[in-house]
């Protein structure tokens, strides 16, 4: 099972505010053994981000979606992704009960009387208001439910309550998951050679471990190799032995200069 990530706010493709959730999101996957398949960025616009959840929902993937499920104006996500499956929008009763419970305990805390019929605490209710057929998300912060539609997950933008509750998704719906995405790299620092050069031997390492994925990283200006190409092999641990030992020697077939190897895990 693949995992997606979508990102949604104008203030990030404008640099109003720096992302933070994609490089958050990996380190989530990557401590389960998991890992991000892709990901994409769209802004308020609410054809493109219907465009972008219909590609999630017909995915199979599991896909995180960040911001937008807010009740204002500029907040479009519910709106997108009830269009997006041709379902209507409706206030999920369990999302309303923990609403409310929200805007009693914020009365309680402030010293005044609850007052659920004032225009401000019904709007509230908005945020609850999901595609027919979706289930929530539980959000430790503040009670204010995210919703699920399938393996695709409807998140706040805020970094403080989407991190945990994807958290809890991962801990808890996708707990079988773990580890059966974990990889090994093992990799080699080549230098006076090029890409074009090594290529024939990456195709051929790939054709040999089909389970095995061949990279290569160039650099041009490294502060202490200088000019290089990091080549490695990435795959199940028990692959890529075997698939880096046939990278490494054709490399000293091709008589090119190795510098370190590196593992990572």
């Amino acid at each position: 099972m693949n995992f997606g990530l979508i990102v949604i706010g104008d203030e990030i493709l404008s640099g109003k505010r720096q992302d933070k959730h994609l490089s958050k999101v990996i380190e989530l996957l990557g401590a389960r053994g998991l890992a991000l398949a892709w990901a994409r960025f769209v802004g308020d616009d609410r054809a493109r981000i219907t465009a972008t959840l219909r590609d999630a929902f017909a995915s199979g993937d599991v896909v995180f979606s960040c911001g937008g499920i807010g009740a204002t104006p500029d907040d479009h996500t519910r709106q997108c992704a009830a269009a997006a499956l041709g379902v209507p929008l409706e206030l999920h009763p369990q999302a309303r009960e923990l609403i409310l419970e929200r805007m009693r305990d914020v009365a309680a805390e402030q010293g005044v009387p609850f007052e659920p019929d004032r225009p401000d605490n019904v709007h509230r209710l908005n945020m609850g208001v999901f595609p027919r057929g979706a289930t929530i998300v539980p959000n430790p912060y503040n009670k204010i439910p995210g919703f699920s539609v399938g393996d695709v997950h409807f998140l706040p933008g805020f970094p403080v309550m989407a991190w945990p509750m994807i958290e809890g998704l991962l801990d808890g719906r996708y707990a079988a998951l773990h580890g059966s995405q974990r990889q090994t790299e093992r990799s080699v620092i080549v230098m006076g050679s090029m890409e074009a050069t090594l290529t024939p031997l990456m195709e051929a390492v790939e054709r040999e471990h089909p389970a095995v994925r061949v990279f290569s990283l160039p650099s041009v200006d490294h502060p202490q190799y200088g000019r290089h190409i990091e080549l490695g092999v990435k795959g199940p641990a028990g692959e890529v032995e075997a698939a880096f030992a046939q990278l490494r020697s054709g490399l000293q077939v091709l008589g090119v200069m190795l510098g370190p190897e590196m593992v990572r895990t």
